[in-house]
């Protein structure tokens, strides 16, 4: 049988926060993830794993996520590779009046709510499938 299932890289600093995403993608049955704890790791990972949606925080140690996004749509293969920016620095109220959008990426404020994740997760791999 072929792994049909889509493949979500999670890039944060929190272990807890990323261990729980990753066990919610999981128990949906239709998704595989990926976590990456040091920003500075996230392009090689991007590489090996080649995801489909990349969800990436904000602010991090070392690099923050403008700069990894900048580095991963830099590779051809992923320049159209979705990501989406997960922050805990603006309140959800304010994501809202931003429209869901930072720099023209949808962004979340934390703590998410998984299914909304969930839902524009689900969105983007329809919209890129090939």
């Amino acid at each position: 049988m072929i792994n049909t299932k889509k493949r979500v890289l999670i890039v944060d600093d929190e272990p807890s926060f990323t261990r729980l995403l990753k066990l919610n993608f999981h128990h949906t049955g239709r998704y595989m993830a990926e976590v990456v704890n040091d920003a500075a790791k996230a392009v090689q990972v991007v590489e090996q794993f080649t995801p489909d949606v990349i969800l990436l925080d904000v602010m991090m140690p070392g690099l923050d996520g403008g700069e990894v996004a900048t580095r991963i749509h830099a590779i051809p293969k992923f320049r159209d590779t979705p990501i989406v920016f997960l922050t805990a620095a603006i309140r959800p109220e304010e994501v809202a009046a931003g429209g869901g959008l930072c720099g023209g990426k949808r962004i979340f404020a934390k703590p998410v709510e998984f299914r909304d994740v969930l839902e524009y997760v689900d969105l983007e791999c329809r919209r890129h499938m090939g």
